[in-house]
């Protein structure tokens, strides 16, 4: 019964969160709205979720999270270094083709998002067999290490997350 009301538990909790953090004000309006949110919006959803598949290790997601907002938070000061005091001339801008381990859809667009809140990258398309993804980076002297810095640093990650 509560698997059928609660199709996606951690979606219903996001949705509750980022409903109250959009609001700014708690109040019990606010959070029975949040509520009414957090249950129906999965339970429209669902259909479209036919094989999703839960986390493996959910209690990883908050180290993985640490580490994304710290690297976003050192790139952009990489990349305002760039911007502010790089010649454009000496730019080395890259197309980086990353062969994906990872299979869950949930997976795939975790590392897209990740690539692309990341400033100086950017997830660029996805192959159709869904095997690579071509990402584009701002300055990429050794595209060689752009990638292995994907691979280890995020998506070792997910896979322990995900599968």
């Amino acid at each position: 019964m509560i698997r059928r009301l609660f199709p996606h538990p951690w979606l219903s909790v996001t949705l509750v969160l980022v409903w109250m953090a959009l609001v700014n004000r708690w109040a019990v309006g606010s959070l029975v709205f949040a509520a009414i949110i957090g249950v129906v919006v999965p339970l429209i959803t669902a259909p479209y979720w036919p094989g999703a598949k839960g986390y493996r290790a959910p209690h990883r997601i908050p180290a993985y999270l640490a580490i994304v907002l710290w690297d976003i938070a050192k790139a952009n000061f990489a990349v305002a270094r760039i911007v502010l005091f790089t010649p454009r001339r000496a730019l080395q801008p890259a197309w980086i083709a990353v062969p994906l381990d990872l299979r869950h859809p949930e997976a795939i667009t975790a590392l897209a998002a990740t690539i692309t809140l990341t400033p100086g990258t950017v997830s660029c398309d996805l192959s159709e067999d869904g095997r690579a993804l071509l990402v584009h980076a701002m300055h990429a002297p050794d595209p060689d290490a752009v990638l292995d810095e994907i691979k280890t640093r995020y998506e070792a990650r997910l896979k322990e997350i995900f599968e």
